[in-house]
């Protein structure tokens, strides 16, 4: 390469992915399932054959499946899209992001809150992002969305939506 040549470009960074999945406390799996197993214990309350065992097969993993079911929520920010469980929002129809704590998620959740928002909320996780939308097309004016890691979702949507436009 010659010193007069221009040097190429150097590779445009691609905008930083964002994974979390939104599953339950251990607090929460240990209180699901002593419910469970006291439910099964009243249920056999010492009869013999198959009601001595027949409540535990049944109700035990079917504790579990409930509880993996309620953590099953996974967040991802890639492709252009900002992905909450089977919802996808394009990044290019974000127009800000707000990082929420405990109490400003309480405060637009609340009594005021927007009833055509879209919302993705789990209790045992205190933060939250509210996306604003600029969509015409769409009368959805925010979601909201639990997160552990407000500040960091809230960055890699907002990386993704600059990356996005031209």
């Amino acid at each position: 390469m010659s010193p007069s040549s221009p040097s190429p470009a150097p590779p445009a960074a691609a905008p930083p992915e964002y994974t979390e999945r939104l599953s339950l406390p251990w607090w929460l799996w240990l209180g699901g399932l002593a419910a469970a197993a006291l439910l099964a214990v009243e249920l056999w309350m010492g009869a013999p054959g198959v009601r001595a065992w027949l409540p535990f097969a049944v109700l035990l993993p079917a504790a579990l499946a409930g509880l993996a079911w309620l953590g099953r929520i996974r967040i991802a920010v890639r492709d252009g899209e900002l992905r909450v469980d089977d919802a996808r929002l394009p990044v290019r129809f974000v127009a800000d992001v707000v990082p929420l704590d405990a109490a400003g998620r309480r405060e637009v959740l609340g009594v005021g809150a927007d009833p055509l928002a879209f919302v993705v909320q789990r209790p045992w996780v205190p933060g939250a992002v509210q996306v604003v939308l600029d969509d015409p097309a769409d009368a959805t004016p925010f979601w909201v969305v639990s997160t552990r890691h407000p500040v960091e979702l809230a960055e890699a949507v907002l990386a993704a939506r600059d990356a996005a436009r031209p």
